[in-house]
């Protein structure tokens, strides 16, 4: 990953930070975005005074606009987009389909579908000589779990567009997959054992898996390794993949 270009949304927290950690440990340069400018900045400066490259651009991925100027940015900052991960996501509200909010519904949508296509699609203009997109899924994308809806729905989606994505570009270069973590100790798992809703919101904190392990197997999913789950979603609960990737 020596000088490769990684952008990486959703990079203020969990596993975004982890992940642009672990690039620019590796010696990539790292484009950190989303909306809080203030706590990307911050994590930016800090890679950057430990030795590594990186720069911070708050975006909002549900804008079309501000998906544009993030990858401009990152581009004109340095010179090249070797790598997207589409990392953004939300999942509140948690709530039942019956007398949900409507516009919040929409929202998730917006953000978890709508932002990964608009990553992809302007991501792709400048990957003409090949590169990697890699979108954060979730078992959620295949099983039905009670007051999450949206995201379920959301998460189908994405891994949909990846099985497009890979269709339509891979014989150009590209190389498009799904990372499906499991659960992962952050604020969303936090906010889901609040909610008390489905069996999710019952796992033992000690169950989930730390940041850093999603951060090490998007870096595997970099390499030629990988290149057997090319359109294909890769699960991280799988102990064949955590030996892959280097994880016990």
């Amino acid at each position: 990953m020596k000088n490769k270009t990684v952008l990486i949304t959703g990079a203020s927290r969990g596993i975004g930070e982890a992940t642009a950690r672990e690039f620019a440990g590796l010696g990539a340069n790292v484009m950190l975005a989303a909306r809080s400018e203030t706590d990307i900045k911050a994590i930016a400066d800090d890679i950057n005074a430990n030795g590594g490259k990186a720069a911070a651009f708050a975006c909002d991925v549900s804008d079309l606009a501000q998906v544009k100027a993030m990858i401009a940015a990152c581009v004109t900052t340095f010179g090249a987009l070797d790598v997207l991960i589409n990392n953004a996501g939300v999942l509140e509200p948690i709530e039942h389909l019956d007398g949900s909010d409507a516009a919040a519904w929409i929202k998730v949508i917006d953000v978890n579908v709508n932002g990964v296509y608009y990553g992809m699609r302007e991501a792709l203009p400048h990957m003409k000589n090949g590169g990697t997109i890699i979108t954060i899924g979730s078992g959620a994308g295949t099983s039905a779990l009670e007051g999450w809806s949206a995201y379920c729905a959301s998460k189908a989606a994405v891994h949909h567009l990846n099985k497009c994505l890979d269709t339509e570009e891979r014989a150009n270069g590209i190389r498009a997959l799904v990372l499906s973590p499991g659960t992962v100790a952050t604020e969303m798992q936090r906010s889901i054992k609040d909610s008390g809703v489905n069996p999710v919101s019952q796992i033992d904190w000690s169950a989930h898996i730390p940041p850093e392990w999603p951060a090490k197997a998007l870096v595997w999913m970099c390499t030629p390794d990988a290149d057997g789950w090319l359109g294909e979603v890769i699960s991280l609960r799988e102990d064949t993949i955590r030996k892959r990737v280097g994880l016990t």
